[in-house]
């Protein structure tokens, strides 16, 4: 098996899982319009075409910025299968409150153990690692596009989640902000003391 179909072994499990575990959810209190919705599947698709995409010209982002080695493969394997753990591993973690849009559920809480300790969006985290971890197989300039515009993507997203959990919790959120960090893990101080949120 190739590296890169190597990697395409791994997102088809990232993908299985997010279907399986999309069902029985709690039902949504608040939720972002539809239009901001599509804005940022239109950032996703376009990340993840630039990554998959083949026999297509992308002039200049078809460039390699990486030398074609096996150990650069072996590495960016390894990336992509520990960011789609650490992505899996978050997204379980969440339960019933996870949402592919920006949503408050009924009944929310806001989660601040397991990975939401340290960071307050550990499945973008995930998913931004393992969509590295690809570009480094891929080793062209198009995949370090892709990982570019999935973060810009990414960070519209969180900040919009982030207006709506301090709206819902408040000071609470505040507080959990002190001591996590956005996409990166935060140990300047010690972890919030156990609740539960829906960061993503």
């Amino acid at each position: 098996m190739t590296p890169l179909r190597a990697a395409g072994a791994i997102w088809t499990v990232f993908a299985i899982v997010w279907l399986v575990t999309s069902f029985g959810r709690n039902p949504a209190q608040r939720r972002e319009n539809p239009l901001a919705r599509l804005s940022h599947m239109l950032f996703m698709a376009a990340a993840f075409l630039l990554l998959s995409s083949r026999g297509h010209a992308f002039g200049p982002l078809g460039r390699r910025f990486l030398p074609e080695t096996s150990w650069v493969a072996a590495l960016g394997v390894a990336i992509t299968a520990a960011g789609v753990a650490f992505a899996i591993w978050a997204r379980v973690h969440l339960g019933k409150q996870w949402s592919g849009d920006v949503t408050i559920r009924q009944d929310h809480e806001l989660i601040r153990t397991g990975p939401y300790a340290h960071i307050r969006h550990p499945i973008y985290t995930g998913i931004l690692a393992a969509m590295l971890g690809t570009a480094l197989i891929l080793g062209e300039v198009r995949g370090l596009a892709a990982v570019l515009i999935a973060t810009l993507g990414f960070w519209r997203k969180a900040r919009k989640e982030e207006s709506f959990l301090a709206q819902e919790f408040g000071p609470r959120f505040e507080e959990h902000k002190r001591h996590t960090g956005f996409f990166l893990p935060s140990f300047s101080a010690p972890p919030s003391p156990p609740g539960r949120s829906a960061d993503r």
